[in-house]
């Protein structure tokens, strides 16, 4: 499969954005992961992709810390699962109720065919409402990859702390060029502001991919399972 912009097999846009650049483009994307799913782990993999490692890792450091329950019983939402590579590492470190979804069906069918997550769904769009899953539901929600240029806006954050539980956490990779050039910071405070979530750990500067990214770790307030406010 030869990618538009073959520099990253995760983001096909990298080299092609503009700085501050906040529009999705979806349909850009969709042939990229639509016709790469059945190569998409083999390519990652062989270029040395970190972020289901480290997210996996993190999410097991937030359990063992925090959370009163053990792992086998600890509810995770993989946000933007693609193929499963995070849940593979999440099984592996003893996790065992996971769902997913996924932007693109052909990605969200390979993470079915894992055999590792109760729920897979795909065509679920970050960008908009998770109208499929219900408040407060998750201990753990994780999202690998899925903060990238022209796929989701950093406001998807604030639907991600609506579907995870009050005192859950939530778990999110983003490049370095990506937080900087959409100011994902700022989407941060102004949740941190209305009471949605409390920023934690961030993990900066870190191993990702072809470029460093920025992991972070937020603990979600009583507000998140508030109904999801209009998004300007």
């Amino acid at each position: 499969m030869k990618a538009p912009d073959q520099r990253s097999a995760l983001d096909p846009t990298v080299g092609r954005i503009a700085p501050h650049a906040f529009d999705t483009d979806v349909s850009y994307l969709a042939q990229f992961y639509r016709e790469g799913a059945d190569s998409y782990d083999t390519n990652v993999g062989r270029q040395g992709y970190y972020g289901p490692i480290i997210v996996a890792e993190l999410a097991a450091a937030i359990q063992t810390a925090y959370l009163p329950s053990g792992r086998a019983v600890t509810t995770i939402l993989d946000a933007g699962c693609g193929t499963g590579l995070v849940g593979l590492q999440l099984e592996r470190l003893g996790f065992q109720l996971i769902d997913g979804f996924d932007l693109f069906e052909e990605m969200a069918e390979k993470a079915r065919q894992t055999g590792i997550y109760r729920h897979v769904r795909g065509d679920v769009d970050l960008n908009g409402a998770l109208s499929a899953y219900c408040n407060a539901t998750y201990d753990i929600t994780v999202c690998c990859g899925v903060f990238t240029h022209r796929l989701v806006r950093p406001d998807g954050l604030r639907e991600l702390a609506r579907v995870t539980r009050p005192n859950g956490f939530i778990i999110a990779s983003t490049r370095k060029s990506y937080a900087e050039e959409t100011c994902f910071d700022g989407e941060v405070r102004r949740l941190q502001d209305a009471g949605v979530l409390m920023p934690g750990q961030c993990l900066s500067d870190a191993k990702y991919y072809d470029e460093h990214a920025h992991y972070w770790v937020f603990r979600v307030h009583d507000k998140a399972s508030a109904p999801t406010e209009e998004r300007l």
